[in-house]
């Protein structure tokens, strides 16, 4: 079976003319699939049946993930637990910003691949392994699932923006989550806004440079966590391929490149990297760069003995990096509990006995 959400606005062109289909069926369907958003093909009320059952011959469908688990935190934060066709497990986390009316908004932390291959030590997806990447499709529906539901409960606000910072490494699965995003941002459908998405990366240096060359709106945030090649390793084990002056390269690159500030994801660990010699070290590290430091006290993660910092330590830190004239900020708080860490959620409902 094949996902039609799978194909672009030019496949779904080529298909249906290999139909003998005309233009114009062409936009209605996209827009079916991608504006309306709907979830079986006989909800197309104006495309014909004949043409539906020949998709559905051919092995053209919808397939939709099942929401296994929903826990929703007392911020109003909201986590899914998202069985796929084949029985893997992702996972999507939607936040919901109620301040004053231009800030309101509903963002979506989408997967993009079962599990992640990179290992970071402070990770709870990283525990789980990899198994595959997620299809256009599988990211798709992540967004449309959740659109879905907050209509049915009356919410007037769809999902308007996303960040690739959930299961997986987006630039691990690069072309995939690029077509998701082009889909996604088409006014023939979702009509979404490259400027109010974000990709998180690990840091993948080659695909940093090749985010680079696209020039385009969509946000770069890179997961640092380290001040020195030899705590990155420790933490990260991309960092062996990846050195700082590797990955620092590439940022000034992308900065040239396009203009745009890079955001580094920074997880505050007790006793780890939050000395006054990380301060130091990152003030020199990134001299000249126009970047953000977006401070994350770390998530708990089961099985893990890492410290979370107070909010004390973490203002504190913050402020060091800010006389030594960096942006920094720490990032607001949404899901701490309902295992609000990436990966928890299937890491417990995998241990949970039947």
């Amino acid at each position: 079976m094949i996902d039609l959400r799978n194909l672009s606005f030019d496949e779904l062109e080529a298909l249906l003319t290999s139909y003998g289909q005309p233009a114009f069926r062409v936009k209605q369907l996209f827009a079916w699939l991608h504006d309306k958003q709907i979830t079986a093909l006989d909800q197309a009320h104006n495309v014909s049946q004949a043409l539906i059952d020949q998709l559905q011959a051919d092995g053209y469908t919808i397939e939709l993930a099942t929401c296994l688990k929903r826990q929703v935190s007392k911020d109003g934060t909201e986590k899914y637990l998202l069985g796929l066709g084949d029985g893997q497990l992702i996972e999507c986390v939607l936040m919901k910003y109620r301040g004053d009316y231009s800030k309101q908004r509903n963002t979506l932390c989408v997967s993009s691949q079962v599990g992640c291959a990179m290992g970071c030590s402070f990770c709870a997806t990283g525990t789980l392994g990899f198994h595959r990447q997620l299809t256009v499709a599988e990211i798709l529906g992540q967004v449309y699932g959740t659109n879905a539901l907050l209509k049915a409960e009356g919410e007037p606000m769809q999902v308007r923006n996303l960040v690739f910072m959930g299961m997986g490494e987006p630039f691990a699965n690069f072309d995939t989550v690029i077509k998701a995003i082009d889909i996604l941002c088409d006014k023939r459908g979702a009509d979404m806004a490259r400027r109010r998405m974000t990709i998180s990366t690990c840091g993948l240096v080659p695909e940093i440079k090749r985010f680079a060359d696209l020039q385009t709106d969509i946000g770069l945030a890179i997961s640092l966590h380290a001040s020195n090649d030899e705590t990155r390793r420790r933490l990260m084990p991309v960092a062996k391929s990846y050195p700082l002056d590797q990955l620092i390269e590439a940022c000034h690159y992308y900065c040239d490149k396009t203009g745009r500030r890079i955001s580094f994801e920074y997880a505050l660990i007790a006793g780890i990297n939050d000395g006054n010699k990380e301060v130091d070290e990152l003030a020199r590290l990134v001299k000249g760069l126009d970047c953000h430091f977006n401070i994350i006290p770390v998530n708990p993660v089961s099985g893990k003995d890492f410290v979370r910092p107070d909010m004390r330590a973490s203002r504190a830190f913050q402020n060091k990096l800010v006389a030594k004239g960096l942006a920094a900020s720490i990032r607001e708080e949404k899901g701490a509990d309902i295992d609000g860490a990436c990966g928890q959620l299937k890491a417990n409902h995998l241990a949970a006995p039947e």
